[in-house]
């Protein structure tokens, strides 16, 4: 009995942390968690934030058919950039037959914003001497890798690019050219997004006489940094816009469902949270008790993981995570009811408790899981606010049925384990 109570208070101490780091973070040496405060990026519907428009600098005589074509590789490319930079309920859409409005929520500096998504998006590749060597578009795809290059034995992370064939003749030229500048200190190659200097390179000295074969794939170390070659492999990717593009209106945006929305919302869903505690704790009793804290935990843990990976929240994805909860809930009635069906049989607390978690866990993965399958496809298929809607029910499905399939069920059970038998506190 001793060890039941301690394990029992050792859980309620564990949610009552996670609940403490969810409003005020953690900062330690080898992680950190920020508060709900910092952690959490709310949407351009709840907080606002700054409205960029650019327009195609399309050259004379294109196509239409190009230019459309054009036109989505831009919309995509610019979507990995908001998306590589947190920002992944930001709206994006088109405007006419060349332009582009991208609304991007929180930063209420259109200025700032311009500075963090770039001007043109345009990436190039130079020389030592600031000449241009290639494009953004010259480039097919760019990702890490992890192995030795070169004469370095030691594995390492780094970036594996891979050349249009094209533009293997200019690169190859280029790196001869490099190479053989190496006593001056110019054997790298510069690369420049927005006209701003991002990685240069070094060309080692051994491609002098011929320079970087790019049928052999090109290699770009990084000081062994996994985050820096991941930056960059990103920065190589997102920056192949098919022509240039120009701003041409900045503005700040207000809160689509004005200032007061966010309030309400988290009123509501703590009146709703209480309501929801206040009928299991009075309908089923102990068992609702115990619900109640897995409840609880599971609000701690969703704020807690919210923050830790900066989750953009929207409307629609405080709906989903209160269309867990009541998901959640929905599963401890099925338990619960089956529970007391065992109860009537004759059964004790706790064969009854095994019994209804048992027989009721198939049809709680079941619908959990046909859920989860409309959610990934909501994700895969849809943008903005509906990827968030989709992430958050995501998380909250996975995490309401940790909570009531482990933590309700462990603490239901250490509860039994303490000789706490009473049929009629168990709602029978």
């Amino acid at each position: 009995m001793k060890k039941s109570v301690l394990l029992f208070m050792a859980v309620l101490v564990g949610i009552a942390l996670i609940a403490l780091i969810s409003v005020y973070g953690v900062d330690l040496v080898a992680f950190e968690i920020p508060s709900y405060k910092d952690g959490i990026i709310l949407g351009l519907d709840l907080v606002g934030g700054s409205s960029i428009t650019y327009e195609a600098d399309v050259p004379a005589g294109m196509p239409q058919s190009e230019i459309d074509a054009g036109m989505l590789s831009a919309e995509a490319m610019l979507r990995s950039r908001l998306t590589a930079f947190g920002y992944t309920e930001a709206i994006l859409t088109r405007a006419g037959s060349n332009r582009i409005m991208v609304s991007i929520p929180k930063i209420t500096n259109p200025e700032e914003a311009v500075k963090m998504l770039g001007s043109t998006a345009r990436l190039e590749f130079r020389d030592a001497d600031e000449n241009l060597i290639m494009y953004g578009s010259d480039v097919k795809s760019a990702k890490v890798s992890i192995g030795s290059v070169g004469d370095n034995a030691i594995s390492q992370p780094y970036v594996s690019m891979e050349i249009n064939p094209d533009s293997y003749e200019k690169f190859r030229l280029a790196t001869k050219e490099a190479a053989q500048k190496a006593s001056e200190g110019k054997n790298y190659i510069a690369i420049y997004l927005d006209n701003e200097l991002q990685s240069s390179p070094t060309v080692e000295a051994g491609f002098a006489a011929n320079g970087l074969d790019p049928t052999q794939g090109v290699s770009i170390t990084v000081g062994g940094s996994s985050e820096q070659a991941k930056n960059l492999a990103a920065l190589i990717s997102i920056g192949q816009m098919p022509f240039d593009l120009k701003q041409v209106e900045l503005r700040a945006v207000g809160s689509i469902l004005g200032e007061k929305a966010l309030e309400t919302s988290i009123m509501a869903g703590a009146i709703g949270l209480a309501l929801v505690l206040v009928f299991m704790l009075v309908v089923y009793r102990l068992p609702g008790l115990m619900a109640d804290l897995a409840l609880l935990a599971y609000a701690a843990i969703m704020v807690m993981l919210l923050s830790a990976f900066r989750v953009n929240l929207t409307l629609p994805g405080i709906a989903g995570i209160i269309l867990t909860i009541g998901m959640a809930v929905d599963a401890n009635i099925i338990i619960f009811a089956r529970f007391k069906e065992e109860m009537r049989l004759g059964k004790t607390i706790r064969a009854a408790v095994d019994a209804g978690y048992r027989r009721a866990l198939s049809a709680i993965i079941d619908s959990n899981i046909t859920t989860i399958i409309a959610a990934v496809i909501l994700l895969m298929f849809g943008t903005g606010p509906i990827q968030g809607f989709a992430i958050t029910l995501i998380i909250g499905i996975a995490l309401s049925m940790f909570t009531v399939l482990v933590i309700s069920r462990f603490l239901l059970n250490r509860m039994v384990d303490m000789n706490v038998t009473n049929p009629k506190l168990y709602g029978v």
